[in-house]
């Protein structure tokens, strides 16, 4: 275990932890419950989450991680030192550290990103793109020159690069994905039902009974909030096409950035993609619909991967046997692996 190579993946939902020769030992909420008045940690992770809507003024919950980037950078590191100091990861013998990112940050977030694990012991660290560390969580060869395209739809990014040679020939990233579906169903039920309802309920809702394309049957979900008029407890019931109706603009606008991508991919790569298909993976990649949604817009298969979510930390994993072959090269990277490598 000593000096022990890891991957992370700095996921705006989930922070997952993987250990050469130990697996995936962190699988956790990524998001922590914080003092007002102190801005001491109260609590990190699963115990934060269940804290989430059900705290008074004294005490906040929030995520450190939004839409893909670090949006707070002192909580942020201190649950990167929580859970290295919960692997026992050794502070003599630093351990080396692949660290998922999305396709389309800049150059100043994949240095906070850096900044943030090397200030916890690590020696070395490598960064690698999301749909490369989605390619590789789906056993595919990154380093042939045969295009693939994958389309990451997570809680605070929707991500999609066209793979080939180690590199993304294409590539585009937004900040809307499962969380602004979210926030849709949220303003949605607010304006058509005068009820106030939280995070988890919305997600709830879009979990049981949402879609991105019209159901052939429908499904009801009973919302319970408080009513905005007279301020008591109140519950309506939502159906299947009123949550399509409420999340249609976010989920099109996520369809627009996958369509400039697939523009923007050379023809040889083009002609590959178009009979393979695109493949979807992510934590939002569930929603029901969003497949023929994405189908029916660009004329190509597309295929949900089993169990989605786990394909980013899967593909990182893997790439840990890389980090020897990857050189110093922060802005072009280096064409021997998929990962950009930092000192």
């Amino acid at each position: 275990m000593i000096g022990t190579d890891i991957a992370i993946d700095l996921g705006t939902a989930n922070f997952r932890l993987y250990m050469d020769g130990r697996g995936v030992v962190v699988n956790e909420p990524n998001i922590v419950a914080v003092e007002t008045d102190s801005e001491q940690i109260v609590a990190i992770g699963r115990e934060a989450y269940e804290m989430l809507g059900r705290t008074g003024a004294r005490v906040r919950v929030v995520r450190p991680m939004h839409g893909g980037v670090i949006a707070d950078f002192s909580l942020m590191d201190a649950v990167i030192r929580h859970y290295l100091k919960q692997v026992n990861t050794s502070r003599v013998f630093m351990p080396r550290v692949v660290v998922t990112v999305p396709s389309g940050i800049t150059e100043v977030e994949k240095r906070a990103v850096v900044d943030a694990v090397a200030a916890n012991g690590v020696r070395k660290i490598c960064l690698l793109e999301g749909p490369l560390a989605a390619a590789l969580g789906a056993g595919i060869d990154v380093a042939k020159p045969r295009g693939t395209m994958l389309v990451t739809l997570g809680a605070g990014m929707s991500d999609a690069g066209v793979v080939s040679l180690n590199r993304l020939a294409a590539s585009r990233s937004i900040p809307v994905a499962g969380d602004a579906f979210d926030d849709a169903i949220i303003k949605y039920v607010r304006r058509k039902f005068d009820l106030v309802i939280g995070e988890r309920t919305a997600e709830e809702a879009k979990r049981t009974a949402g879609c991105a394309y019209p159901m052939k049957q429908g499904k009801v979900f009973p919302l319970k909030g408080r009513d905005l008029k007279s301020g008591l407890p109140s519950r309506v019931e939502i159906t299947s096409d009123q949550l399509l109706e409420a999340i249609v603009e976010p989920a099109a606008q996520v369809v627009r950035m996958i369509q400039t991508t697939l523009e923007e991919t050379p023809p040889e790569l083009m002609a590959d993609i178009a009979g393979e298909g695109i493949l979807l993976v992510g934590g939002s990649a569930y929603l029901n619909g969003f497949d023929q949604l994405l189908s029916k817009t660009t004329k190509l298969r597309v295929h949900v991967l089993e169990e989605p979510e786990g394909y980013a930390i899967r593909g990182a994993a893997s790439a840990v046997k890389m980090i020897d072959k990857a050189k110093f090269n922060p802005k072009n990277g280096d064409r021997a692996t998929p990962l950009i490598a930092y000192y």
